[in-house]
């Protein structure tokens, strides 16, 4: 079984470095132009289940890839919870609060990694569970798929700090015998 991971295209925040969790963006016309171009590099895939983030970037990604009819929202998919830092970029959060990393410190009124780290590991369940004899597609964000990435490979939840991930980037996780391996990265189509 692989576990295909579709990060959704580029959106006004992702193109600004804007951290982007429960604000419901659309994709930009480039993550537009990225999600159809995601379509023929998907197509050939035998996928027994279907996943998306029930969040509009997400689910616009996977309709425009052409899988929305066979697509399940999946909750533990949806993107790390920001919390107080919603909206905010990386260098705004740190003259706020110098040497904050998300993958150690989370986020006030937000999650945790390890609180990330537990709903990835749901979703990594759901798709083994429901995958059948085909591979699994997931629609979803940066943060909770390269959390999903670390707990795949059996490592803390921080360790997806060390995984990038750009919009609208393909990746696939699968096995090298009997060991989970990370068998494409942050490939564009």
């Amino acid at each position: 079984m692989h576990i295909v991971l579709v990060r959704h295209g580029e959106t006004e925040w992702s193109l600004s470095g804007q951290h982007t969790s429960r604000t419901d963006l659309p994709l930009t016309e480039k993550g537009r132009e990225r999600a159809t171009q995601l379509g023929p590099a998907l197509s050939g895939w035998n996928f027994g289940v279907v996943l998306t983030s029930p969040l509009l970037r997400a689910r616009e990604t996977c309709e425009i890839a052409g899988y929305a009819n066979r697509a399940e929202i999946c909750e533990d998919l949806r993107e790390f919870d920001y919390g107080e830092y919603e909206g905010l970029t990386t260098p705004q959060i740190r003259e706020m609060n110098p040497g904050w990393s998300l993958w150690r410190d989370g986020c006030p009124g937000g999650e945790m990694p390890d609180q990330v780290g537990a709903r990835a590991d749901r979703a990594i369940a759901r798709m083994k569970a429901e995958a059948g004899d085909g591979d699994a597609l997931a629609f979803a964000h940066g943060h909770v798929f390269r959390v999903l990435t670390a707990r795949w490979l059996q490592m803390d939840a921080a360790a997806g700090a060390r995984f990038a991930l750009s919009a609208g980037a393909l990746c696939v996780l699968g096995y090298e015998r009997e060991t989970e391996v990370i068998q494409l990265w942050n490939k564009e189509p």
